[in-house]
């Protein structure tokens, strides 16, 4: 027996003996058809030797590191996790097995494995920027940059450090130091793919998106298949405007690697400016097939509800793309702005979301010191006017009378243009301010620097949370004083905010201890571009013999129980049609959904008319076919009330709980219509069914209202910016005297 056991034992031990030797010939075969590129060769010859050998660690390791290559990242992750158990302390096992379990979007483990490996071997940089990658996807960014760091220190000329150095550094938003870590990478190695994107990305961060296009242009020069930079690329040409170029970009990444989740939404943040919602969603839904937690889809997604006037899904994605990311500024904000069309949001409801961005994004940014002052309350104050809309859009046509008004004596007018869509309304603007800033290319810190060269004295914003925002400047408070209104009179929560310009009706005094601002009172919180040659038309009602209502507004201003008081009206209103005009029935999808919702509701179809896009003058000719205007709740209309009244037609509204809700009401009453303002749905039927049996008054309504229009406060363009001017002089002057209250210096000279 005894003999029996011995004698196995020694052929077991010339056995391993023989295997041992195969392995030394066969392992440096491996070796060589690795560096050769040949991977399935070397994983053939490890696998012959741990055939036999099952805990040879060189073949083990040899082979993890080979299917890292191959990206097959889940063998990687067991083969290496073998090579770590039978040696422990291999930090090279360690560091490699950490990089598997990174690329298998396994951090926490990962940063287990690394911060062994560098406890192992303290100079071992590869470990060591290894675990700054993982540190940066962890969210721990000052750590990642320390960790690239040590990096560097071992090896001075590792050039992937330095861009991995850049890119956390990028993250923690240190720009200038982002970009020399990239140029300290391309020093020691000129054609660094990753550091030239990096550099890219530094100059699409801030704005500068010519100098981004020509580093991501640099990089597919080298290797025109990167669906990584083409992505980027995309981006830079979506935020030029140029929406084809930036669409080709992304289909070219796709047909490159079609699961590339960031293409996906990029892709959908493109159809939902084009206004292609079905397209948007599906791009959203192939984004979260990859990514179930992207919250950049999320919020997407819900964008593309709130498109369909669905706000309660809407709001719902933005929670759940803050719950996974509570400062993600672009869910915030596009929360806030559905939330003013939200039935149950009322004037708390807004202010406190608006609130949480000034605690989660503007609270962080640091406030700038301003040169000391001498206090001259009289001198001509320099205003300067931030916005993204200079263009054909409501803001620009609300704001073209005050910027055509304003007394260039005492007043000096810049406008500072944050988008780059130019059309005829943007070169009238233009024409008419004293300087013009093309500011979209300018980074936050770049606009407040020519805000404060500029010698602004009161900044005024017209966009309030409304896309294209530059709130971010306004945080840090290059002006002495800063405004909004004009454009976007809901308020902003920020507490550089000093002043917000509305109306008694659409902020009432119950509700102004809300605000972050004080409120100044205008006639109007918005005013209106005089129609040129406007005509009252004749009352379509007496040649039809039919009431038409329209509906002159964007369709997610139209909500649920907007359209049962509408449907409720049309069945009352016997042989009644309702049209409804926006450009954004443009989309099959929108338009159909919208038809959709009528019928729902007992309304056939061929008693909605749904009108897409025209020009302006042309949709200015529509409302000749309009006999009553039905304003939406709560979200109510703004220059498309004031177009319809100057056009003779009247507008039937409803006060809300919410500026936005109170708006409709402010304008109607601002012209004396107060009859025509309903206190609840029954009041807003009423109103509308009263008048549509009522020809004869309607018409002679119809008749006077242009003039009507023309000759009041808030419709006037002259008397509205002598309002405002007002305002800003005493902005001026009660800053000025505080000025000299607390320094004791006198007013300047008149």
């Amino acid at each position: 027996m005894q003999s029996s056991v011995g004698s196995r034992a020694f052929h077991n031990a010339r056995q391993q003996k023989q295997f041992k030797k195969q392995a030394e010939v066969l392992l440096p075969a491996a070796i060589a058809a690795y560096r050769q590129g040949k991977h399935a060769e070397a994983q053939a010859l490890c696998r012959q030797i741990l055939k036999d050998l099952p805990e040879h660690f060189d073949a083990l390791h040899l082979l993890g590191f080979s299917e890292l290559d191959c990206q097959r990242f889940e063998e990687a992750e067991k083969t290496l996790t073998r090579a770590v158990n039978v040696e422990p302390r291999n930090a090279e096992a360690r560091s490699n097995l950490g990089l598997a379990l990174f690329k298998l979007s396994r951090y926490d483990a990962a940063r287990k494995s690394q911060e062994k490996a560098v406890a192992l071997k303290p100079n071992f940089p590869t470990a060591w920027t290894n675990l700054g990658n993982t540190l940066m996807r962890l969210g721990l960014f000052e750590q990642a940059v320390d960790a690239h760091d040590r990096a560097i220190r071992f090896k001075p000329d590792y050039a992937d450090a330095h861009c991995h150095r850049g890119s956390a550094l990028l993250l923690l938003g240190r720009h200038d130091e982002a970009n020399r870590s990239f140029d300290r990478a391309l020093s020691f190695q000129p054609r660094h793919l990753q550091a030239i994107a990096g550099k890219g990305l530094v100059s699409l961060q801030l704005r500068h998106c010519e100098a981004a296009l020509a580093a991501f242009d640099s990089a597919l020069a080298i290797k025109p298949d990167f669906a990584e930079i083409l992505n980027h690329r995309g981006r830079v040409h979506q935020q030029m405007g140029q929406f084809a170029l930036a669409e080709a970009d992304y289909d070219a990444a796709l047909a490159i690697d079609p699961a590339m989740e960031s293409v996906w939404r990029s892709k959908a943040a493109l159809k939902v400016l084009l206004g292609d919602t079905a397209s948007a969603m599906a791009a959203c839904m192939k984004a979260l097939e990859r990514d179930p937690a992207s919250e950049i889809a999320i919020a997407l997604l819900g964008t593309c509800y709130a498109r369909q006037g669905d706000i309660a899904t809407a709001v719902e994605h933005f929670n759940r793309a803050l719950a996974i990311k509570p400062d993600y500024e672009e869910a915030i904000m596009k929360k806030i702005f559905a939330l003013d069309f939200a039935p149950d949001a009322d004037f708390a409801v807004h202010q406190a979301a608006r609130r949480a961005w000034w605690n989660a994004i503007g609270a962080r940014i640091k406030r700038r010191e301003l040169p000391r002052l001498v206090p001259n309350p009289n001198k001509r104050i320099v205003v300067g006017y931030v916005s993204p809309d200079f263009r054909s859009h409501s803001v620009a046509l609300g704001f073209l009378p005050v910027l055509r008004n304003h007394d260039r004596g005492q007043f000096q007018i810049i406008c500072y243009s944050c988008s780059p869509l130019r059309d005829v309304i943007m070169d009238e603007c233009q024409s008419l301010a004293d300087q013009w800033v093309d500011a979209w290319q300018f980074s936050d810190d770049e606009l407040a620097d020519r805000i404060q060269s500029d010698g602004v004295d009161i900044l005024v914003d017209l966009s309030g949370h409304a896309g294209g925002n530059r709130l971010t400047v306004f945080a840090q408070k290059p002006a002495r004083i800063q405004v909004t209104g004009l454009g976007n009179g809901t308020g902003t929560g920020l507490q550089t905010m000093d002043y917000l310009l509305t109306d008694p009706v659409s902020v009432p005094e119950a509700a102004r201890p809300l605000f972050a601002e004080r409120i100044y009172d205008l006639p109007c919180v918005i005013t209106t571009e005089a129609l040129a040659g406007q005509q009252p038309s004749a009352l379509p009602m007496i040649r039809n013999g039919y009431v038409t209502f329209g509906v002159f507004n964007r369709i997610d201003k139209i909500s649920e129980d907007a359209l049962i008081v509408w449907s409720k009206l049309l069945q009352q209103v016997t042989g009644s049609i309702i049209v409804v005009k926006n450009s954004a029935l443009d989309d099959p999808f929108l338009r159909d959904g919208l038809i959709g919702r009528f019928v729902a509701h007992g309304i056939s179809a061929d008693r909605i008319r749904c009108l897409g896009s025209t020009l302006r003058h042309e949709h200015l000719a529509e409302f000749a076919n309009i006999d009553i205007s039905l304003d939406p709740f709560p979200q109510n209309g703004g220059v498309s009330t004031w177009e319809s009244l100057q056009a003779g037609v009247p507008v039937v509204t409803k006060l809300g709980t919410g500026t936005t809700s109170r708006l409709g009401g402010a304008i109607v009453k601002a012209v004396g219509l107060d009859d025509w303002v309903a206190e609840n749905d029954d009041g807003y039927n009423s109103i509308a069914r009263t008048y549509a049996s009522m020809a004869p008054q309607l018409e002679a309504l119809r008749a006077g209202l242009p003039a009507r229009v023309a000759a009041c406060a808030a419709g006037n363009g002259a008397i509205y910016t002598r309002r405002v001017e007002e305002g800003y002089r005493q902005f001026w002057r009660d800053y000025c005297a505080s000025v000299s209250q607390a320094s004791g210096l006198r007013p300047g000279p008149e």
